[in-house]
């Protein structure tokens, strides 16, 4: 494993005590909140929305998991005319306490499954099959749920990502769960996906609480790595874990690792290595990773409690060497604690702006918030802009995309506490 530069955890330390004094001084610019539309607010605890286009019309349609509704849902993206209403949707699965839900063709017949992690008292990462027929995908009886058993009552999971990883047969899965036994692993595909019982897990990594997990080619060698911010406990922070190639993966004839003793049931076959990026320490929430500084490389966001946004640089191709700076998020008083992050010119002026969702936004605090800053110069000065008003508590992923087709980006997240549910904010730049 990387060794953890001390350097940097002093670098970051201080960067988090200036976020919170003398740059927090400055007061949120406040043109107003962003006009907010629903997409669905008929159950309890939206929780994340994923994005991808089910019915080839070229339009974002979403899923999204209901914790305490117990649902898990498809809204079909109706058009820019009519995307200011509801959204038609479909219950495509009921499971207990699902953490999120994510679009994948598992078993490779051309319609886009639904994969959902679920963490509480049931402790399952469940597959929602899409029927074949796709006149029938927005029939909910059509649909069929059923938990993989590798995964059940393993640990509280929370997020699963399609990714191929050994080279073999179908579309693989990565999964992040948090504690207790909390991993980063792999879900290997049988020759047969639908044969549930098949699948094998594969612990990569021993987490505490995983907030983000992402299929990146980190070093540029073609093979996709796993990205991970890893929230509590003494090596929190975000790193990446190194893919060492189809030929060191565990043969099909591995047998399944037993449940218990995680470390001493890494998969059969080389290790993945581990690099640590930054954060170290921190309480890390979501990441997202973009060309902040457009020199080619792409580099990373992380929004961190209390403080506010990790921006991360990357130096090198090969993903093993970085800077960090810190942009303290809103005034404490305005603004909750930051969750989500994300980046997108939304005024149009040709620069990268930062979006902010927090959780604990009570009482006239906002929970939604874009920053105009410029991510690496240490002495710009951010200027807070507030999207959305007081209304909400706990919200959620950022998603953008042109909803209203005049041009201009909005912004797609869920609010869990007040039941907004499943919400846009319009961009009023156009």
């Amino acid at each position: 494993m990387t060794p953890r530069p001390v350097t940097l955890r002093c670098l970051i330390a201080t960067l988090v005590l200036l976020g919170a004094t003398a740059l927090h001084a400055d007061p949120p610019n406040d043109n107003g909140p962003w006009k907010r539309h629903t997409i669905d607010a008929t159950s309890r605890g939206a929780d994340g929305a994923k994005l991808a286009d089910v019915n080839g019309d070229g339009l974002p349609d979403i899923t999204t998991g209901w914790e305490e509704g117990g649902l898990i849902r498809v809204y079909l993206n109706p058009g820019p005319v009519k995307a200011k209403r509801p959204w038609p949707a479909v219950t495509v699965g009921r499971v207990g306490s699902p953490e999120d839900a994510v679009f994948v063709d598992l078993d490779g017949d051309g319609a886009l499954d639904v994969v959902s992690s679920c963490e509480g008292s049931v402790q399952a990462v469940h597959v929602h099959w899409a029927p074949q027929d796709a006149g029938r995908y927005q029939d909910e009886s059509a649909w069929t749920t059923a938990a993989i058993p590798a995964t059940v009552n393993r640990s509280r999971w929370m997020f699963a990502e399609p990714m191929q990883v050994d080279g073999r047969r179908g579309v693989d899965l990565i999964v992040g769960s948090k504690d207790p036994r909390a991993m980063v692993g792999w879900l290997e595909s049988p020759e047969i996906p639908r044969d549930l019982a098949a699948w094998k897990l594969h612990p990569l990594y021993e987490a505490r609480w995983i907030m983000s997990l992402l299929p990146i080619d980190m070093n540029g060698n073609g093979r996709l790595d796993i990205l991970l911010s890893d929230r509590k406990g003494a090596d929190s922070g975000i790193l990446w874990l190194e893919n060492p190639g189809a030929d060191a993966m565990p043969a099909p004839s591995t047998p399944q690792a037993p449940a218990a003793g995680l470390r001493d049931t890494v998969h059969a076959g080389a290790a993945w290595n581990e690099h640590l990026i930054g954060g170290h320490g921190l309480e890390v929430m979501f990441l997202h990773v973009t060309d902040l500084d457009d020199d080619g490389l792409d580099d990373i966001l992380c929004a961190v409690l209390p403080a506010g946004v990790l921006c991360l640089r990357r130096l090198d191709p090969r993903g093993t060497n970085w800077s960090s700076h810190m942009i303290p998020g809103p005034p404490r008083d305005s603004a909750g604690t930051p969750k989500g992050v994300h980046a997108a010119d939304l005024n149009g002026d040709g620069r990268l702006d930062i979006l902010m969702t927090c959780e604990n936004a009570q009482g006239e605090r906002s929970g939604v918030w874009w920053i105009d800053v410029a991510p690496f110069a240490a002495e710009s000065q951010p200027i807070y802009h507030d999207i959305g008003g007081p209304e909400g508590v706990k919200f959620d992923l950022i998603q953008l995309d042109d909803l209203d087709a005049d041009g201009d980006l909005d912004l797609i997240t869920c609010e869990e506490r007040h039941q907004l549910g499943v919400i846009w904010y319009e961009n009023p730049a156009r």
